[in-house]
């Protein structure tokens, strides 16, 4: 009898003696599954669709990195791959690097399809971002000496755009009929002998403290801290670039309609990345419907 009962005290103890490292592992459980939790939520983020985007930095890239929450909750993970020229994104996209890309204006996208034989195509126009006259060792326009000198993009279509906000200013003429195929060649009357500096359009805003003026795209002129309410002279609203020139998604031809696309160019064009348009750009970067 007292060796059942000592059995029966030990086992007691036993019993306590479990529970006490049960409390114990009771804690260790808990962390195991907060880890198990996180570990749930991160498995539940890589479900999330990647959809590779080619932007430059500004202001493309920085108006996808505010749609990415967006994107996310529709079911993607936005990932933007950055480029600070016009050519590579446009191959990168071609070569199925990229899903799609968000740099350029329509009217680029139709010129290098056209002498790249490449077949991209718009999946929705975005904005349009008005080309802007800066001073560079010329403060004004009327201080603007003879022989004086002016940078332009050297790309065909940027190059034509930058001619035709020369022309609304007085300061040159072009052919009649040139519009948004100019080139220096089509300037008829040089009042001035504005000493027209033809270069490549990422390096114009570098170069302004070297020239007397410049016309720099929108995109750069942002990334170069330039703005639109300094700018000696603007695209006007309702000009021929303005309908000619909307930023857009582009993808591969016949991607157009992707569960993905239509999904970025919904965000995009949605009312929140509207006011982040306008609230961030002060007019640099003008939404389109």
């Amino acid at each position: 009898m007292r060796k059942n009962v000592a059995i029966l005290v030990s086992a007691v103890l036993a019993v306590s003696a479990l529970a006490a490292c049960g409390g114990q592992k009771a804690g260790e459980t808990t962390a195991a599954s907060t880890a198990t939790g996180d570990t749930a939520e991160t498995a539940a983020e890589g479900e999330l669709e990647t959809l590779k985007v080619g932007a430059s930095p500004a202001p493309h890239a920085e108006i996808l990195e505010a749609a990415k929450a967006q994107m996310a909750e529709k079911g993607y993970d936005l990932e933007i791959v950055e480029y600070v020229d016009y050519v590579q994104p446009n191959l990168a996209l071609d070569a199925g690097d990229l899903d799609a890309n968000y740099f350029q204006h329509i009217t680029y996208l139709e010129d290098f399809n056209e002498e790249r034989g490449t077949k991209l195509a718009s999946a929705g126009n975005i904005h349009y971002e008005p080309f802007g006259l800066y001073a560079g060792k010329t403060a004004t326009l009327e201080e603007l000496a003879d022989g004086a000198q002016v940078a332009v993009p050297n790309d065909a279509t940027n190059e034509a755009r930058a001619l035709l906000l020369l022309e609304e200013q007085g300061l040159i003429q072009l052919k009649e009929g040139a519009g948004l195929a100019a080139t220096k060649k089509d300037i008829v009357e040089n009042p001035k002998n504005l000493d027209i500096v033809e270069m490549e359009a990422a390096q114009i805003p570098r170069s302004l403290d070297s020239v007397d003026m410049a016309v720099i795209n929108g995109n750069y002129a942002i990334d170069a801290g330039l703005k639109v309410a300094d700018a000696l002279a603007v695209e006007a609203a309702d000009s021929e670039a303005a309908e000619k020139y909307a930023n857009v998604v582009a993808v591969q031809e016949g991607h157009e309609t992707d569960p993905g696309i239509q999904a970025l160019v919904e965000v995009l064009k949605g009312e929140e990345i509207r006011t982040f348009m306008d609230t961030t750009y002060g007019g640099a970067v003008v939404p389109l419907d």
